[in-house]
């Protein structure tokens, strides 16, 4: 069956730095109306770098909405035009000064999809050169070297809370076992 719902009007909305918002009146298949927010997101990218032992690079950065220090995959914001996988190689490079030679595309996922739209795309990162992180102004964060079984335990226990981290951890355990 087909449930797909039609914009009737936008009734208000906030454009931010980041996202805008909006409150939509839509129509259902019923040919009744009900109201949907909806935050648009530009998406991002994650990468999970994993060296030749089987180590991940990861970062720890307080994050302000959660008010919690996290442990993350490298990620950022796509900008305007930015193709994922150049968005990738910018953000491994800033957060942590690893390039490297091989990336493999992990696919995509929704981290909200019942209020936002926001598209997060995926990479497994191999082959890793290392140099100097140059992260953006207000980026603070430390770089921390963990093992991929490590972070699988982390994961199971519940202890990694950052999605796209523990999906990105997933993924790259499963492709490389």
């Amino acid at each position: 069956m087909d449930y797909t719902e039609t914009l009737v009007r936008h009734i208000n909305g906030y454009k931010g730095l980041i996202i805008n918002a909006t409150l939509d009146r839509v129509a259902l298949q019923t040919g009744e109306h009900t109201l949907r927010e909806v935050v648009e997101h530009p998406g991002g990218v994650a990468v999970i770098p994993v060296d030749g032992e089987g180590y991940v690079y990861c970062v720890r950065q307080f994050r302000y909405p959660m008010n919690a220090h996290l442990l993350e995959v490298p990620a950022g914001k796509l900008e305007t035009g930015e193709a994922p996988i150049r968005c990738a190689e910018r953000e491994l490079s800033e957060e942590t000064g690893i390039t490297a030679g091989e990336y493999t595309d992990l696919g995509r996922f929704y981290p909200s999809p019942g209020f936002c739209r926001e598209t997060i795309y995926l990479y497994l990162a191999r082959d890793l050169h290392f140099g100097q992180a140059h992260p953006d102004r207000h980026e603070l964060l430390d770089v921390q070297r963990i093992h991929l079984d490590e972070l699988i335990g982390l994961v199971m226990a519940n202890a990694l809370a950052d999605a796209k981290t523990v999906i990105a951890v997933l993924k790259a355990k499963r492709l490389l076992s």
